[in-house]
């Protein structure tokens, strides 16, 4: 891991730049023109896949007929994207005020979104591959609220989407909204930049990874080794896409991933073809997931994902990254470190563990000796997993709801399950099939430390 160069990072507005871009505020303001040309080439893009699915389907093309189907693909998908783009681009303003951003859309019945200042919770930039040939972004605003809380806006330069994201945060923390001088970006310090040899050796030892390897060499062999055996090939077909979706969720989402800090929150930087600039406000975290995959553990490897309030779950993973990667690959002092920040008194080592009842046994014959639950001052523990093992971290002011789970064989048992409760995400924080008093006196513990 290295420190990212000061150049690498935005650079701060220069002095005069004024905070809203001219005509905002009373006319409204156009994306960028290109934006036709970029959905353009997204819709001729869908009519390859379309055609590729085709030939995955069955269906058969000569080599002149797949020309000529290519041919139609990409120019009718152009054709048909530059319109609806063009037509997007022209009936689409945002307006900036002294309470709120709103953007006006939509041809024949439009639509008013909008965004109040002190419902925003963060606003991050993505470069998608053909917007950013042309350097263009979007910007997607999280608001309180939930699953219909995103509102993106398509495509502007990146300066100005960036200019852009400082002026709404500067609105959302107070301030002025006839403030005259420029509103400068924070400064940042980098905590991490987790180079790409990392990130390629990472997901080259992870255990899906290799199960997928191994399922297309097995096709592949007994393909060609069995006597009419050839139908199994066609299982090779969906064990490669699951090869593709890993290494460009992994790799190629994650490449050059950084982690630097400000005075508002964490910011992650990160894409190979698509990149992406997201911001995680410190008040924002709900809990940390840490997991330790089963080859990762015996190297001291681990993986860093966060539940942050008011993410939904249409926002978890958008084009193929997931906003709740913390950390894509760590050693175990700077992952420690990170949790520190973000949730104090969250260091497992140093809370006193209650393990699973040995009763357990029969719901898990060898994963109950690695499951117990613990709690700090500040923090709620839960930890389990023998071939990956995964420690939930919830702060106890952010718990939402805590539940106490007993099904017929747990009766039988006489054990019970806590749940205590976050935002949907990566955080499943849970003490399974605790002896039953235990688990009774841990949720009477848990809700009266959770706010009322």
């Amino acid at each position: 891991m290295s420190e990212l160069p000061p150049d690498d990072l935005e650079s701060p507005e220069e002095p005069g730049t004024p905070a809203v871009p001219a005509g905002a505020q009373t006319e409204g303001r156009r994306t960028h023109p290109l934006t036709a040309l970029v959905q353009g080439g997204i819709w001729a893009g869908l009519g390859i896949v379309g055609l590729f699915n085709a030939f995955v389907n069955g269906d058969s093309f000569s080599l002149f007929s797949g020309v000529i189907a290519v041919a139609a693909a990409v120019a009718g998908g152009l054709l048909i994207g530059l319109i609806a783009g063009f037509l997007r681009w022209y009936f689409t303003r945002y307006f900036i005020d002294g309470t709120e951003l709103r953007i006006e859309s939509g041809v024949i019945f439009r639509t008013s979104r909008r965004i109040p200042y002190e419902r925003l919770q963060s606003v991050d930039i993505d470069e998608p591959f053909l917007a950013r040939l042309v350097k263009l972004s979007e910007l997607h605003m999280e608001m309180a609220g939930g699953g219909e809380s995103r509102s993106t806006l398509r495509f502007l330069p990146l300066d100005e989407s960036r200019q852009l994201r400082r002026v709404l945060l500067a609105r959302a923390h107070g301030a002025g909204a006839d403030e005259a001088v420029a509103v400068a970006e924070e400064q940042r310090e980098v905590i991490t930049v987790v180079g790409p040899d990392r990130i390629i050796i990472g997901t080259l030892l992870s255990l899906d990874f290799l199960f997928a390897v191994a399922a297309i060499v097995t096709l592949l062999i007994v393909g060609f080794a069995v006597p009419d055996a050839w139908a199994v090939l066609g299982g090779i077909i969906p064990t490669g896409f699951w090869l593709v979706q890993i290494i460009g969720s992994r790799v190629i989402a994650q490449w050059n991933f950084t982690l630097s800090r400000g005075s508002r929150g964490l910011r992650i930087e990160r894409g190979l073809l698509s990149r992406s600039s997201q911001t995680i406000p410190y008040e924002r975290v709900q809990g940390i997931a840490v997991v330790e995959p089963f080859i990762w553990r015996k190297l001291g490897w681990q993986r860093l994902s966060v539940d942050i309030a008011g993410y939904g779950a249409s926002a978890d993973e958008e084009n193929g990254v997931s906003d709740t990667t913390l950390l894509p690959i760590s050693d175990p002092p700077l992952a420690r470190a990170v949790a520190e920040e973000l949730i104090a008194g969250s260091d497992p080592d140093s809370v006193e563990r209650t393990p699973v009842s040995r009763r357990s046994w029969v719901f898990a014959p060898i994963g109950y000796r690695f499951r117990w639950v613990g709690a700090s001052d500040r923090t709620f523990v839960a930890r389990e997993g023998w071939i990956s093992r995964h420690t939930d971290l919830v702060p106890h002011h952010k718990t939402q709801s805590v539940a106490l789970r007993q099904g017929p064989l747990q009766r039988w048992r006489k054990v019970a399950t806590i749940e205590v409760h976050t935002p949907p995400g990566p955080v499943n924080a849970e003490g399974r099939h605790l002896d039953a008093l235990v688990a009774r006196e841990i949720a009477d513990q848990q809700i009266a430390r959770a706010p009322h």
